[in-house]
């Protein structure tokens, strides 16, 4: 699906095997959430587990982009 930034720019990214940045393409917070939760669900089908590394990974990238979220609808 694309590349995952958590917190901004600096804190580092999650890829997939395809896996291409492309500096002029921005996707919204909104997309990205739900972009992640597409990722999880997928994954979740696939592992058959909540426990599993990657669907964890996922959980947790989705938890920081949805607090992102909510922090920036708090300062509007």
């Amino acid at each position: 699906m694309g590349c995952y930034i958590a917190e901004g720019n600096d804190s580092g990214q999650w890829c997939n095997n395809n896996c291409e940045v492309n500096s002029t393409q921005v996707v919204s917070l909104e997309d990205e959430i739900q972009l992640l939760r597409s990722k999880m669900e997928l994954l979740f089908s696939q592992e058959k587990s909540f426990t599993s590394d990657i669907v964890i990974e996922i959980s947790s990238l989705l938890d920081l982009k949805i607090n992102e979220f909510m922090r920036s609808r708090k300062n509007r």
